[in-house]
């Protein structure tokens, strides 16, 4: 169910595997994910159970919107009602002890925090939302908020590995040409990108450099939702709170 809890400092940083949940075929067992196709019954289901397993309300996890963008938004308390989710690929709290949540399926699961600040993130980063510059938008909201780079803590969780993420070589040009650490090659020899180093690199850049990256390819693993390995599946959460009195 819970396939990585961390504790860093007092942040935690959390990764989900696809087991232990209810969800039936395609999208057993522990599907989070809302948006495809599963029985909403279940989803709730499931994310009670996750969050119960990590210690937290699941009523007050923080949920998105996700559309492979750069739109981030800055919360300090549970959303009301699923319906009130606003469109983003990122949330960021300075609120302790508030579980921000992030779904996915071979994208990079992106989890921050300052500690020292009480300032947190969770973001999506796909490959269209690496180009777009989600990790930069990410990291500069958290500033703003009084967070440090050289005091962050960066995880990323389980993704799509590069040399499995099979794109055109025209595709591979432009992610290049935006973020060189991305060009790739799969396995059997044919382009490919890394959005994983894509995100590190990045973030490299931007000052963060207490950071690590899951070994586990989604697409690899049968322990793991992959959306390029099956298609109609089910996604996976990345979850971050930093300890201490809600304020």
């Amino acid at each position: 169910m819970i396939g990585q809890h961390e504790i860093v400092d007092g942040a935690h940083f959390a990764f989900t595997d696809r087991w232990g949940g209810v969800s039936a075929v395609p999208y057993e067992e522990l599907n989070l994910g809302g948006a495809v196709g599963d029985e909403p019954a279940a989803v709730l289901a499931n994310r009670g159970l996750a969050a119960r397993a990590l210690g937290v309300d699941p009523a007050r996890v923080v949920w998105m919107n996700q559309v492979h963008g750069r739109t981030v938004h800055v919360v300090d308390g549970p959303r009301p009602a699923e319906a009130d989710v606003p469109e983003g690929d990122a949330v960021v709290t300075a609120r302790r002890g508030l579980p921000l949540a992030v779904l996915t399926a071979d994208c990079v699961p992106v989890l921050l925090a300052d500690p020292v600040a009480g300032v947190v993130a969770a973001a999506h980063a796909g490959r269209p939302g690496m180009v777009a510059g989600v990790v930069a938008a990410t990291v500069e909201t958290m500033i703003t908020l009084g967070a440090e780079p050289a005091r962050m803590t960066a995880r990323t969780g389980p993704a799509v590995c590069g040399r499995c993420y099979e794109v055109p070589a025209a595709m591979r040009d432009e992610v290049a040409a935006v973020e060189p650490a991305a060009h790739a090659g799969t396995s059997w020899g044919t382009p490919a990108v890394d959005v994983v180093a894509g995100v590190h690199a990045q973030l490299e850049r931007l000052g963060v450099r207490n950071r690590s990256a899951s070994d586990v390819c989604t697409r690899e693993s049968a322990d793991h939702f992959s959306y390029r390995r099956d298609r109609a599946t089910g996604r996976l959460a990345g979850y971050v709170w930093a300890e201490g009195n809600d304020r």
